[in-house]
């Protein structure tokens, strides 16, 4: 036990032991406490086509902002990626194809810097060079194997969670919620609004009732819903 104990805080391994007990501290932090850290929220440009008698259709563009944790909460599928307009960039692809999207970012991060941390243990310690120059070869090279394992190990869970998302959302109340749009909407552009259930906040996905053109920052309200979708429908408040 010591000599595990030496390893995972020698001079190699440290910086991932760390960052792994942080990773540890925040998911009982969350358990216990049901606070929202987002320490990694990052943002995904994207752009969505919505068509109530049509499957959502991906297109990525530049022109609406989604974060992460919204993300999160749409299934991003293969196909929609392929078909995509070629404003995809090589990170939002990266983020994509290992299954930062599609999951919640922080469970696919989570994954990852464990299954990185184990290589590189697993490396040092047979080798025994986790305290020499030699223990970083494999610090570095296990960060591709470990993405193709993070990718390999959450694909099962992406049917999960946009099961339990969309059972989630359904269960709420949320016609006529109300919420402030942060991005401009018009046409068919989805975009995200958040609303408050019990003092609970949650984000859902939004376009504007008949392609009207509702400016950001504008109070709205959800008065219908996309049949089959986990789409509604806003209009701004009278």
């Amino acid at each position: 036990m010591k000599e595990l104990y030496d390893i995972a805080i020698s001079i190699v391994n440290l910086p991932l032991t760390i960052l792994f007990g942080l990773l540890i501290l925040y998911w009982i932090l969350t358990t216990l406490t049901g606070l929202d850290l987002d320490f990694f929220d990052a943002d995904i440009d994207i752009d969505i086509d919505a068509d109530a008698d049509a499957d959502l259709d991906t297109e990525f563009d530049a022109r609406a902002n989604l974060d992460i944790q919204d993300i999160s909460n749409t299934e991003v599928k293969k196909e929609d990626v392929i078909r995509r307009r070629g404003k995809l960039n090589f990170f939002q692809i990266f983020l994509i194809y290992f299954n930062f999207v599609g999951l919640p970012f922080m469970f696919t991060f989570s994954f990852y810097v464990l299954f990185w941390w184990a290589i590189t243990m697993t490396g040092t310690s047979i080798t025994h060079s986790y305290d020499n120059d030699f223990g970083f070869i494999f610090f570095f090279g296990g960060i591709i194997p470990a993405l193709f394992l993070t990718k390999i190990f959450t694909l099962p869970f992406k049917k999960f969670f946009t099961n339990f998302n969309n059972k989630g959302e359904s269960a709420l109340e949320l016609l006529g919620r109300q919420g402030v749009l942060q991005s401009p909407l018009s046409g068919e552009k989805v975009s995200t609004l958040e609303v408050k259930i019990k003092s609970d906040p949650i984000k859902v996905m939004v376009k504007s009732k008949e392609g009207m053109k509702i400016p950001a920052n504008t109070p709205v309200e959800i008065v219908n819903q996309v049949k089959n979708k986990q789409l509604y429908i806003i209009q701004p408040l009278n």
